[in-house]
């Protein structure tokens, strides 16, 4: 268990990419993403109930941009608003705050939500980066002697983006060297970027086999810190597809050519690389001239 002193921060990363909970409502009408939300705050009411120093944030990741649900803009920790004075239920009343807060920013959001031209991949790497950023900043904030242990949990939904393959990858390096784990909840088609995530930072993933049991997955799996897990029996670690993409096409490739001076990686091979302009010099097998015959004199 953690001290007093010690603080707990959890950043909640949700992909809420429209055109994929538009799909998934028609596919499945009983998983859409009122109910993910529901399942999110759920851990976030544990979480922070567990004890007061544990510290919650959660992150709407688009396919435009990133949005923070918890805290928002409207609320500041201390702040003694309507939502919190006017829970007579005996409910916590930072739970109380927090919950209305979420469902209130992401009903904004997709709401106001217009999808244009062929943006349509979540902007996971930005949202990391985000996660990150706001990690920093409170840590900064901690008093004199105080620690804070953090974690980032990735809730991901759609497709892998090769495109964010290189912010992917300087997010993940960035969370390994601040020692921050990354945990990754896939709910349909599995994600590469994030196994590797998962365990270059000593992670968890997990693809589950029901999205309608996303609230008992986050509460067995991800609501227990890195000390807690050594003690359950949680499902076994998934196969890591360490496939690089290429810096050409943006593609998945287990084979390819490296230039030696930035190691961008190619799909094809190229004289120049065209990251660093690196022009390499090609030693090309020597052609053996062919001895010429002699002919010899008819007698």
């Amino acid at each position: 268990m953690a001290s007093e002193d010690e603080l707990s921060l959890l950043v909640v990363v949700v992909d809420v990419n429209p055109l994929w909970w538009g799909q998934q409502a028609q596919r499945e009408p009983e998983f859409t993403l009122s109910k993910c939300m529901d399942a999110v705050m759920v851990m976030g009411n544990s979480f922070m109930a567990m004890t007061r120093t544990n510290k919650l944030a959660v992150i709407a990741s688009h396919c435009q941009d990133s949005y923070f649900l918890y805290p928002s803009k409207s609320w500041r920790a201390g702040d003694s608003g309507e939502d919190a004075s006017s829970s007579g239920d005996g409910k916590y009343e930072l739970l109380s705050v927090a919950n209305n807060l979420i469902a209130e920013e992401i009903r904004n959001i997709m709401t106001k939500t217009e999808v244009r031209g062929n943006s349509t991949d979540t902007l996971l790497a930005g949202s990391l980066a985000k996660a990150l950023c706001y990690i920093h900043r409170v840590s900064k904030e901690l008093e004199v002697g105080q620690e804070m242990k953090s974690r980032i949990l990735v809730i991901k939904a759609a497709n892998d983006c090769a495109l964010q393959y290189m912010n992917f990858m300087n997010v993940i390096f960035a969370a390994q060297k601040q020692n921050i784990l990354i945990d990754a909840c896939v709910l349909e088609s599995d994600s590469g970027l994030l196994q590797q995530a998962c365990d270059i930072t000593g992670g968890l993933y997990l693809k589950i086999p029901k999205k309608g049991a996303l609230a008992q997955y986050l509460l067995w799996v991800f609501l227990p810190d890195a000390e807690q897990r050594s003690q359950l029996v949680l499902p076994p670690p998934a196969h890591v597809d360490y496939r690089a993409a290429c810096f050409c096409h943006r593609t998945l490739i287990e084979i390819g050519y490296v230039c030696s001076v930035c190691l961008s990686i190619f799909c094809n091979f190229s004289p120049i690389c065209t990251t660093c302009e690196t022009a390499f010099k090609i030693q090309l097998p020597q052609m053996v001239k062919a001895k010429k015959k002699k002919l010899r004199p008819l007698t």
